[in-house]
């Protein structure tokens, strides 16, 4: 038996559960999944002001309004990045309808109302990219360790 693997009987691993970090604002507050980030720099460049990698924190909410904040993290096509009311308000409005469309390396980008069924079990999700070849090590996201590597694979003028 190699390092790393489990003998005849083993229990499996127990998956990490995702780490999601909050960015509290007056009117809106932006999470943050870092493993789900395929880097499609949607925020960064819709408002620096905000989403500034070269800053800690990197994300500061309310440096623009509330509503350009929430514009802008929709426009994450992963889903890395969600929003809410700072008081435990309604979440994000899912497009009507759903849709899914093939990215040019192969991931599966999909908007709308979902059920997303992976290692930690059914979570609700607006916004996600799919694993389309099966290589991912973050089941059922897309995590670019396969084929899907490639640069440019979401471009937001194709959406």
């Amino acid at each position: 038996m190699t390092e790393g693997t489990a003998g005849p009987g083993a229990e499996p691993p127990i998956a990490e559960k995702p780490r999601i970090k909050e960015y509290d604002g007056e009117g809106i507050t932006v999470t943050f999944e870092p493993r789900r980030c395929l880097h499609a720099a949607e925020c960064v460049h819709g408002l620096p002001e905000v989403f500034d990698l070269s800053r800690r924190p990197w994300i500061l909410p309310d440096a623009a309004a509330a509503e350009r904040v929430a514009e802008v993290v929709r426009r994450c096509p992963s889903g890395a990045l969600q929003h809410h009311p700072p008081q435990g308000g309604p979440e994000e409005r899912p497009d009507v309808p759903t849709t899914v469309r093939r990215s040019p390396a192969g991931q599966l980008v999909v908007r709308g109302d979902l059920l997303v069924t992976g290692e930690h079990g059914v979570r609700h999700e607006t916004r996600v990219m799919l694993c389309g070849c099966g290589a991912s090590g973050n089941q059922p996201y897309c995590d670019h360790s396969g084929p899907c590597a490639e640069p440019d694979d979401d471009v937001a003028e194709e959406r």
